[in-house]
């Protein structure tokens, strides 16, 4: 299959001028939320719970592939922790063959999609935002795999990345909970965040009618006992098990 990533940056960038950045709310109070109005995210009031979080996942495997999404339900509570129960997993299989699109580094979302989505036909909830493993507007023409997934399927979502792919940023504190604005082209498109005291960070980037603060909040209240938020972590279990 012969590429020409000048037509696909042309599109990437067309994408990334739909892109909407804004608190994360659930669909029926979308545009309610006056984004100065408040310091404190939509999604830690406990009034608006509970919230169903999808995490996706692709694992490749010899000729093989599992697209993986698992949803949790999140509830937070004024008064104890929040609490995370998982209520829905699916997986959609199938032949390396099938997936068209090569592996380029800043075109990813291109190649894991088309089976992403054949995995979240297969839900039998609605979330109300997506948890990716990758980059949401911290991407060279702001549309990682968060942000086109969320346009495709115009839900809000978050970018959750082990690694960077561009973008500077500061001294990050070791400790736990420890964040620094990561900056690219003179714009903030995320934050590289400290999950676990002295490990390495994870790179969050809200993808589609998130922002920030949103993002950042959504992952904090999915950290269990590892780097990883506990979605991300469980969808990329199913994606590798055989």
């Amino acid at each position: 299959m012969r590429l020409r990533t000048d037509v696909l940056i042309r599109l990437q960038k067309k994408l990334a001028k739909k892109i909407l950045i804004c608190p994360l709310t659930k669909e029926g109070e979308r545009g309610k939320i006056n984004s100065t109005s408040s310091s404190v995210p939509p999604i830690l009031n406990p009034k608006n719970s509970p919230w169903l979080i999808a995490a996706t996942d692709l694992g490749i495997k010899g000729d093989t592939f599992k697209a993986a999404i698992v949803v949790y339900e999140l509830k937070v509570f004024s008064d104890r922790p929040p609490s995370l129960e998982l209520i829905d997993e699916v997986v959609y299989r199938g032949n390396t063959s099938s997936i068209r699109f090569p592996y380029i580094p800043g075109f990813l979302s291109f190649r894991e999609i088309p089976p992403l989505l054949k995995a979240f036909k297969k839900l039998s909830v609605s979330p109300d935002v997506i948890l990716c493993d990758g980059q949401g507007i911290a991407h060279p023409r702001g549309v990682g795999l968060a942000s086109h997934l969320g346009l495709t399927l115009r839900k809000p979502s978050v970018g959750c990345a082990k690694n960077k792919l561009c973008g500077n940023y500061g001294l990050l504190p070791p400790q736990k909970g420890s964040w620094v604005p990561l900056v690219y082209d003179g714009l903030t498109v995320g934050v590289v965040y400290r999950s676990r005291t002295g490990v390495k960070p994870i790179y969050i980037s809200p993808g589609h009618l998130t922002d920030i603060p949103s993002s950042i909040a959504l992952v904090e209240l999915c950290l269990g006992r590892f780097r990883i938020p506990e979605p991300l972590r469980r969808a990329h279990i199913l994606s590798n098990s055989l």
